[in-house]
């Protein structure tokens, strides 16, 4: 019969030496590791086995991300068709158990079994920031965009909220807040119902040489951010040490964010909760490989960009107004 043991005392026996990989150099502390100046894209490292689920990350990026977060008006528009739904969040920010527009980061959990023994695993779980985002290529409005670091965001002032991008997303990442946005001044009744939310890996602290708020409050430096090839390195050396597993890697064509588990991730797939606001950790083949995808993108690119130019000269004239 299994014994359940916490996961400290069982980091301490079999992986507690992985730990060593990722927190060596401490570069989940050094902001010298995500500049601008970096040639490659910036990949962050999760060491699963390393989180305690204490939630600092998921508290810290509220904090980081409050003035992002969306202060919809209220009566929401009448949308037609009356198919398009209203999704208000506004009375329900303190949920922390799943993504919503004013909770980016959350904690899943799984308990499994490795070598016999009994353990409780906690995984942070955001966007995954792709790199090669569908979510961007095939938004027809622009509004969701690529870093010069790889990294994914999406523009609230000139969002639509007609949700493309989740529907493109493999995991379903962002989220609709009705009542925000563009839609309200141009098309109320007809456009997209809102802004889609979803973490943008704290792009402006990243722009200050500044490292995303949830690492730089983790305890127990999870996460180690860095160009992509040293946090490859790093995954591979972890994994190995561990016997463990790596997801994100491959995923989709390739994301920069990257797991390292000692359990395999089909496994945990299988035990974590999953739904809405709750993304899986199945694989997923490279959306972006698809002709139909591909053609897509290659249609909408000069739309979107329009479209966007549009969106920001409303947005300059309504300032200056």
């Amino acid at each position: 019969m299994a014994v359940k043991i916490s996961r400290r005392a069982f980091l301490k026996g079999s992986i507690a030496a992985a730990g060593s990989v990722a927190g060596s150099t401490r570069i989940a502390r050094a902001a010298k590791s995500v500049t601008k100046d970096d040639k490659e894209p910036i990949v962050t490292l999760l060491d699963i086995s390393k989180c305690i689920g204490c939630e600092e990350c998921v508290h810290a990026c509220r904090e980081a991300n409050e003035t992002k977060f969306p202060k919809p008006k209220q009566p929401f528009p009448k949308m037609y068709p009356n198919r398009v739904p209203v999704q208000d969040w506004s009375q329900k920010q303190e949920v922390t158990d799943r993504l919503t527009p004013y909770n980016w980061l959350y904690i899943q959990k799984a308990s499994a079994t490795v070598n016999g023994e009994d353990i409780e695993l906690t995984i942070p779980r955001r966007c995954m920031h792709c790199q090669n985002p569908p979510c961007v290529k095939l938004c027809p409005w622009g509004a969701a965009k690529q870093e010069e670091n790889g990294l994914s965001r999406i523009d609230s002032d000139i969002c639509l909220g007609g949700s493309k991008c989740k529907k493109a997303c493999p995991w379903d990442i962002p989220e609709r807040q009705t009542g925000v946005g563009l839609y309200l001044d141009l098309l109320p009744a007809l456009a997209g119902n809102g802004v889609m939310y979803k973490c943008d890996r704290c792009y402006n602290r990243l722009e200050k040489n500044e490292v995303p708020a949830c690492i730089e409050a983790c305890p127990e430096d999870v996460q180690t951010i860095g160009p992509k090839t040293q946090i490859l390195e790093k995954a591979h050396a972890l994994a190995k040490q561990m016997n463990g597993y790596i997801y994100g890697e491959h995923e989709n064509g390739g994301t920069h964010t990257v797991y390292v588990s000692p359990v395999p991730f089909d496994q945990l797939n299988k035990i974590i909760e999953k739904g809405k606001g709750k993304p899986h950790l199945s694989k997923v083949k490279n959306m972006m490989a698809d002709g139909t995808n591909f053609a897509k993108a290659m249609l909408i690119a000069p739309i979107a960009g329009v479209v966007a130019a549009f969106g920001k000269f409303y947005l300059s004239t309504k300032e200056d107004k």
